[in-house]
């Protein structure tokens, strides 16, 4: 098992995301990593993350979907492309299906598997669990960075134009 997370491994100035920007000290801070077939993070609301009492608000629900499917994009097109260095991800379709309500203090397991890799776009099914009950299903559509969004220290190692 990989312990070390995809986040990690973002360059600074792509490090910002709310969701899983590592300096972005306001931010959620999610990590994913592999274990054997699936990218997991693992995210313990707090309460302020509250839609009602004792649960978690559906929209912080749709950002650790969000941002734990770019990261399983970013992995996948990393271990199937190594030449092009880390590839980042941007959503371009999110759908978030909520099962149950989901629980306020306890740790939620966030699952994510590569679903289709093909150029710029990668499709990603994600799961959330929590005590091991899946209460949210998510399957998203990330796009490969697109040229307008780089600034000039971002821009790939393979592309400097």
């Amino acid at each position: 098992m990989n312990r070390r997370a995809v986040q990690d491994d973002y360059p600074d100035d792509m490090s910002h995301c709310y969701g899983c920007g590592r300096l972005n000290p306001g931010g959620l801070q999610i990590k994913s990593r592999r274990e054997e077939d699936e990218m997991v993070a693992r995210f313990r609301p707090e309460p302020g993350h509250t839609s009602m009492p004792g649960f978690v608000y559906g929209g912080l629900l749709a950002s650790l979907v969000d941002c734990h499917a770019m990261a399983v994009a970013t992995d996948a097109a990393s271990r199937a492309r190594p030449e092009e260095g880390i590839e980042r991800f941007v959503t371009a379709s999110l759908e978030v299906h909520y099962l149950r309500p989901t629980p306020i203090g306890v740790e939620l397991e966030i699952r994510g598997k590569i679903e289709e890799l093909k150029g710029r776009k990668a499709v990603v099914s994600v799961r959330i669990l929590a005590g091991g009950v899946e209460c949210v299903r998510g399957r998203v559509v990330g796009v490969r960075l697109p040229e307008t969004m780089y600034r000039p220290a971002n821009r790939p190692v393979s592309n400097p134009g």
